[in-house]
């Protein structure tokens, strides 16, 4: 009998076993550890050493294992069973696990698997595989409990009992019509308390919220956000109840999404790779392509130098700020950018309160401006010694600055998501480029309107 005080002495007891080939010992072990863990163990295992601890597990622990290994350790367990072993397998996944699976294995495997299996899974998994790579009919899975509403609490319980066991939920049973049309949904808690001869039609609710296969999955998640399920159903285009979609399906898919919205943001191609697997050659590819957009997008910043050169030259001391103006204008833009991304992705903002949101971001970058202009100018003049006139256009331009880039940088998302574009790509490195060049345009404008003659 085995006693572990955290999950690291529990691994490190595993490899122990595996590594002195005690596999009775091993197995037994495995059957009381908890099927996260295992998958943990096995990741770090080389192919042989996988296959063993696999083969070991029970059955229902096998399959669980597997629907949460990633991809390439799939892969690894996969060449080493037989076919028929992993056929075995394949049939007692969940379906979207399965499908997920045969995605990512070879044509020519696939060919083979399907036509041994079922004409009804054969159409099944055509089907599934018809849908938007990352639509809502690509996450749900077919096992769900559908009952009618004439069933009595007594039928609906003994229904239960007899498929519940290959569903991936029974919290939630949805109630369909005889088109399979979806008419509501009624808790088991609801079931289980009430008498034997209630309807179903007496306990279910009506207003259910649903998805369409087609809609995208980045919405589907924040229906999940919105309402707090559990589990969501997904109808078709003629409101047919067709599958279900499961809130630790949805967790994947909310984590992926924010992991884009940060490369978009750091001004990187999206990959869903995982970044510790990544080679530095496939990272760069990712990256140069924003590099370079912004490395010539911010030529303009030179064009508007060259352009002012006469005023430059007549007061030199305007040059020494240039930086100075440029990061607080970026650094203003980023804040705002940044925030009005998080606020639409949390559905807090829509397009539609564009003028609203950049109301709200001028007025505070007008409070901020004020600030940090009043600071600039105190600096100009007694720290760097400059003469009034320019400390005076150095703390006006970061007023106007402040203002303009929190304008920019609060709509520029919203223009964005309004044109199909994914907001985030409005981010740091873009809006800092852009508010870079307005910077100037301002500086050397107020520059010639304070100093005459230049």
């Amino acid at each position: 009998m085995y006693t572990y005080k955290s999950t690291e002495n529990r691994l490190t007891e595993l490899r122990y076993l595996l590594e002195k080939k005690r596999p009775n010992e091993l197995a037994e072990l495995l059957r009381r550890t908890n099927p996260v863990d295992i998958v943990e163990f096995i990741e770090e295992l080389s192919a042989e050493q996988a296959l063993v601890v696999f083969r070991l597990l029970k059955k229902d622990d096998a399959v669980e294992v597997f629907a949460e290994l990633e991809s390439e350790e799939k892969e690894k367990l996969q060449k080493g069973l037989h076919e028929r072993e992993f056929k075995e397998l394949l049939d007692e996944l969940n379906f979207d696990d399965m499908i997920d699976t045969l995605e990512e294995m070879p044509a020519a495997m696939v060919q083979r698997i399907l036509k041994s299996s079922d004409k009804e899974t054969r159409d099944l998994v055509n089907e599934y595989l018809k849908f938007p790579e990352d639509s809502a009919g690509r996450l749900m899975t077919t096992e769900f409990v559908e009952l009618k509403p004439y069933m009595t609490v007594k039928d609906a319980l003994a229904h239960i009992k007899k498929v519940g066991h290959d569903m991936v939920t029974l919290y939630t049973c949805y109630v369909t019509s005889p088109t399979k049309e979806i008419l509501g949904y009624v808790s088991l808690r609801s079931i289980v308390t009430n008498k034997p001869d209630t309807l179903i039609d007496d306990l279910m609710y009506q207003d259910v919220i649903t998805v369409e296969t087609t809609d995208d999955q980045e919405d589907v998640a924040r229906t999940f956000q919105k309402y707090g399920f559990t589990a969501l159903p997904v109808v078709d285009r003629t409101n047919r109840l067709v599958g279900l979609i499961t809130v630790d399906d949805i967790m994947w898919i909310i984590e992926q999404e924010a992991t884009e919205d940060f490369q978009r943001i750091a001004a990187t191609t999206p990959d869903e790779e995982d970044y510790s697997k990544r080679t530095p050659l496939s990272l760069a590819k990712n990256r140069i392509p924003w590099l370079m957009f912004l490395m010539i997008s911010a030529t303009f910043t030179s064009t508007i130098l060259k352009g002012y050169q006469h005023v430059v030259q007549a007061v030199i001391a305007l040059n020494m700020f240039v930086p100075m103006l440029t990061d607080s204008g970026g650094n203003a833009g980023s804040q705002a950018s940044t925030l009005v991304i998080r606020a639409m992705a949390t559905d807090d903002v829509e397009p539609r309160d564009w003028a609203k949101v950049v109301l709200k971001e001028i007025t505070v970058g007008f409070i901020c401006g004020l600030a940090l202009g009043f600071v600039a100018f105190l600096k100009c003049y007694f720290f760097d010694k400059v003469a009034m006139d320019v400390s005076l256009i150095v703390g006006l331009t970061i007023v106007f600055i402040v203002v303009l880039a929190k304008a920019v940088g609060s709509l520029l998302p919203m223009g964005a998501e309004k044109l199909g574009f994914d907001p985030a790509i409005m981010a740091s490195p873009l809006i800092s480029t852009i508010v870079d060049s307005l910077s100037l345009i301002v500086y050397f404008t107020i520059a010639q309107m304070i100093i005459p003659g230049i």
